[in-house]
This record gives structure tokens, sequence and C-alpha cells, in this order.
């Protein structure tokens, strides 16, 4: 009996040492549900799979880590040095955008130190205790911190329910992203120095001080993010009537094209109705490949589709492109056979590699007699567990004696006007691969084409 008051008195009574071993540096075992309730909650908001073996990975590292930073470092440095560290491994073990892992992990931080700032406030009030007796003694403090890492789950079984999640970042500008990442650096900001004031000054800040700064800090975040997403859904809405743009220009040349073909079909019929009547296999032959090559201008456009090219940006990309060739009187073929929604590839890197290529092409086939480009998108070609998709851009070119060992490096240019402003674009593509780990352009050429054959493989 007298064994269990002894306990109960150590629980109940501010006791530093106590609360020293059980929470300060290196804080086991709090530490481990701290860390682990922060991850399952950024990682829902990341909507990620994850791995019991990277979950523990990730938790015994960062638990490591925070234990020396904490011991090392004085407060609030330390606290920084872990905020820092939860989004990289983020990065790093659970394969996140950067932006986006720095991101969902504000969301853990900022409840932590709104629900800190209530659960200390109500326990003040409740056990009549200032706000570092509270925290000295045991008992008062193990309840807490069990209140917040259980809100902060409750938090993520919500997310998860309602399905919320930060995929509206991938719809983002580069601008906006800066943006937004900027905002959210300037967050753990306010954030830490929230969590200083906690610790040392929210036993003499009055209740609506507290109250007030917690909703200013939520609705401060919550206005900006709003801010960026209307501006991302107004580009959203640019991009879409580009695009609605560049598809009635290629209606519109599908249907000149098959209103032509309609007006002189009953001549045509007649045509080869006298290359028939004469036997002239000969000219029936030249006279069939007219006809195949209009039939071919009309299934280019038909392949213009957003349905088919189903990625916005390479849409776009593409039949602006197509466009241009039909411009200078190129015949740009297409060919596509693939879901672009398979290619495990950037939309960003794709659209900035295809760009070059295929203004390449069409200076190239603009100064060419035959004039004529393929655009082609083949695959997947499986090679054991992995999937390679080939997307091939051949075009008609004059200079036959380009060197193809030299085409990447930067300057070298097969055209001899305005040396100064050519021999960028495949050098650009070149720093591109090199950073890549799945992608490879091969290069060939032989009396008539020269060709690129872009490799991207899905590991």
């Amino acid at each position: 009996m007298n064994l269990l008051q002894t306990i109960w008195n150590l629980l109940t009574t501010p006791n530093e040492g106590i609360v020293g071993i059980i929470f300060n540096n290196w804080g086991i075992p709090f530490i481990f549900i701290e860390i682990t309730v922060s991850f399952v909650l950024a990682l829902t908001i990341l909507n990620l799979n994850y791995t019991k073996k990277q979950m523990i990975i990730s938790v015994l590292l960062l638990a490591l880590l925070s234990g020396i930073s904490n011991t090392l470092l004085p407060k609030p440095y330390c606290a920084y040095i872990n905020m820092v560290l939860y989004p990289i491994f983020t990065t790093v073990i659970f394969k996140a955008n950067p932006i986006k892992a720095l991101v969902a992990h504000i969301v853990p931080l900022a409840a932590t130190v709104v629900f800190e700032n209530i659960y200390c406030k109500l326990g003040s009030s409740l056990f009549n205790m200032s706000y570092e007796e509270l925290l000295l003694t045991p008992l008062s403090r193990i309840i807490i911190v069990l209140l917040i890492y259980s809100s902060i789950y409750l938090i993520s079984r919500a997310v998860k329910y309602f399905k919320l999640n930060i995929s509206f970042i991938e719809n983002m500008s580069k601008k906006n992203k800066i943006v937004l990442s900027l905002n959210f650096v300037f967050a753990l900001i306010a954030i830490g120095m929230q969590f200083y004031l906690g610790v040392f000054y929210v036993e003499n800040l009055p209740w609506f001080i507290t109250l007030l700064s917690i909703i200013s800090l939520i609705s401060y975040f919550s206005i900006s993010i709003f801010s960026l997403l209307k501006t991302t859904k107004l580009e959203e809405t640019s991009q879409t009537l580009e695009q609605a743009q560049i598809y009635n220009k290629t209606l519109k040349l599908l249907h000149d094209n098959l209103r032509i073909f309609k007006h002189d079909f009953s001549n045509i019929m007649q045509s080869i109705e006298g290359y028939i009547a004469n036997d002239d296999m000969n000219g029936l032959k030249t006279y069939y490949k007219e006809i195949k090559n209009e039939c071919n201008n009309s299934n280019n456009l038909t392949a213009l589709s957003p349905k088919l090219i189903n990625d916005p940006a390479l849409y776009s990309l593409i039949a602006s492109k197509y466009l241009l060739a039909e411009e200078a009187n190129i015949t740009f073929n297409v060919n596509i056979c693939v879901d672009f929604k398979d290619i495990k590839i950037s939309p960003y890197i794709l659209t900035r590699i295809l760009g070059i290529l295929l203004d390449n092409a069409i200076e190239a086939a603009k100064n060419s007699d035959e004039k004529e480009i393929c655009f082609d998108v083949n695959g997947p070609f499986r090679n054991s567990c992995i999937q390679k998709y080939v997307i091939s851009i051949k075009n008609t070119y004059s200079n036959k004696d380009v060197d193809l060992n030299r085409i990447r490096e930067k300057g070298y240019t097969s055209k001899t006007e305005e040396e100064g402003s050519h021999g960028l674009g495949l050098w650009e593509v070149n720093k591109i691969l090199k950073r890549a780990e799945n992608l490879n352009l091969h290069t060939t050429k032989n009396d008539k084409y020269f060709k690129q054959d872009l490799e991207i493989f899905n590991n």
C-alpha cells in the first residue's frame, strides 16, 4: 500500500527528474509515438502507401537524430532541426515530392502546437496548476502528451476517411510552387516561434491571446492556400481554353479536309474507273499514293484528340507543333498506340524534351525537299520486369553531313545562319537525360531521315 502511495505521489507532484527521464532529450517511448503519428498523418495527406519496414526505419533513425539534436542543441534550435528532418526523411525513404513532403508535415507540426496550447490551458484551469507545475508533474504531462498524439491520429483517420490530400500541387505552375514553398518555410518559422512562446510564456498569457494566436495562425495559412488554389484554378481554366482553341483549329482542318475529299469523291471514283478501263496499273498506283496521302492527313488530325493524347500539356504541345508544321507545308504523320498515363515520367520533363526535338525536326524538315515528319509513340515493350516506351521523331533533312557524335555539344549546330543562336537545344536535352535514371535518347540517320528515339523505362 505504501509502495502504491509512493508511486502515486511521484506521479501527481512536480518532479523534474522523472519528467526529464520520460520526456527530455531521448524521451523514450514517447518520442517513438510522436514520430509515428506525425508520419502517419503526413503520409495520409500525401496519399502514399508505405511498408512497416519503411516506417520502422524512419522512426528509429529520426528518433536517434532527434535525441542527438535535443542533447547537443538548446531550445528552440533543436526543435527547428527536428522539423526539417521530417520532410527530408519523407522525401528520401518514402520517395515523396520534396514540396509535397514539406507541405504535408506542416499539418502535424501545426496540430501539435495548437493542441498543446489548448490542453495546457485546460489542464491549468481544471487542476488549478501553473503551466510549469503542469508540465513538471509526470501524470498530467503524460495525459497531455497522449491527448495530443491521439488528436493527431484522429485527424489522420479523418483525412483518410474524407480522402483529403494535396494532389492540387501537381497542377500548380512553377511560380505558384515556389510561392507555396516560401509560404510553408515561413509557416515552419511561425510554428517554431509559437512553440517557443508556448513553452516559456503560455502561463502568463490570457486565454483570449492564446486563442487569438492559434486562430490567426490557422486563418493565415488557410487563406494563403485558398488563394493559391484559386490562382491554380484560373491557370487550369486558361490552359483548358488554350487547348480548346488548338483543338478547334485541328477540328476545322479535319472538317475542311473531309469536305474537300467528299466533294471530290465522285471525281476520284471516275478517275479510278478510267485507269481500270485502260488497264493502266502504273497510273493507278501513282494516283492511289496521292489519295493515300490525303487520307493520311485526315487520319493524323483524327489522332490529335485530347481523348487519345490524354495529358493536357502533351496534347497542347503536340497539337501546336502539328499546326506549326502545317503552316510550313510539312507533312506531319502521327501514330500513337499507348495511353500516356501509363508512361512513368513527369509531364514537365517530357514536354521539355519533346518541345526541343519537335522544333528541331520542323526546322530541318522545312529546309528539305520532301518536308515530312513522323511522330510515333509505341509500347510497352517488356524486358524482364521492366516496361519500355519509345517515342520516335523522324524527319527529312537536307544537311547529310551532320555529325551525330557532336550534336549534343554546347554550341554545335548544323545551321549556317546565326551561329550564336543555335546549338543549345540538344545540349539542354542531354542535361535532362543525365539527371534522369529512366531515359535514353538514340540518334540515327540515313539518306532520307534523321531520327530521334526517346526511350522511357517504367521500373
